[in-house]
């Protein structure tokens, strides 16, 4: 059995994304590719990172930039003005392209860990059957919260902002939880590289100029390329 290799928001950054699949020596005839969803959009090349994942065997999960390519696809969201995925909705084998996307799951469970895009909701004893029945194309409110969480209540009430960091009763969505299994998650890149017990945070904002990271679970090390520049400028408190 080879290796889980986790990685963070890659948001069209295909050429960090080789980079990284060179530096951990990426094999993929016995590892496993697992992003933390946000595969696209900000960063310049959504339709070659799409090919690659594909071709490599890919799972991972959908992110919020993911579902709205989705939508946007079927004409259910508009295109936005710092949209950079128009390569794909160009390309001959966009139907492919899109209906591989589309399969990605919301969630992913494994004996040890659980991996989202975003985050859970504290009031959710089985987030996985909570999750995993959703269709991506049909806005929902856990669709929503496990893809575009940042801090919410005990009680999981988000904010109206993320940014500023909101006062008390809103925390980090983590601090209401006690994982059992270590939650790997992304969306987050004013946050960083979070490494502690139970959690990885793994958005280290490579479209915004930072770095594109992988988790190793069998190793539990972190591997990180910086990006090669600048893509986008510094996200939104919903972004």
């Amino acid at each position: 059995m080879g290796r889980r290799i986790f990685v963070g928001d890659i948001q069209g950054c295909r050429q960090e994304l080789e980079r990284l699949l060179e530096a951990v020596r990426f094999d993929p005839a016995s590892d496993r590719l697992e992003p933390t969803g946000d595969l696209v959009n900000r960063g310049p090349d959504s339709l070659g990172t799409l090919r690659l994942l594909r071709s490599l065997g890919a799972v991972g999960v959908l992110g919020n930039h993911d579902l709205h390519l989705l939508r946007v696809a079927i004409g259910q969201d508009p295109v936005l003005k710092k949209d950079t995925f128009q390569d794909v909705l160009a390309d001959p084998d966009r139907e492919d392209l899109l209906a591989w996307l589309g399969a990605r799951p919301l969630i992913r469970a494994f004996p040890d860990a659980i991996l989202v895009h975003a985050g859970l909701h504290p009031g959710w004893d089985d987030p996985v059957q909570k999750l995993a029945g959703l269709d991506p194309l049909q806005p929902h409110a856990d669709l929503e919260f496990a893809t575009s969480v940042r801090y919410c209540t005990a009680q999981g009430d988000r904010p109206e902002r993320d940014f500023p960091s909101p006062a008390f009763p809103f925390e980090p969505w983590f601090a209401h939880l006690t994982p059992g299994r270590t939650i790997v998650f992304g969306h987050w890149a004013r946050l960083g590289l979070l490494r502690r017990h139970g959690l990885r945070g793994l958005d280290t904002g490579c479209v915004w100029g930072g770095s594109l990271t992988a988790w190793i679970a069998e190793e539990d090390r972190i591997v990180q390329v910086p990006a090669a520049r600048t893509y986008a400028p510094s996200p939104s408190a919903r972004e």
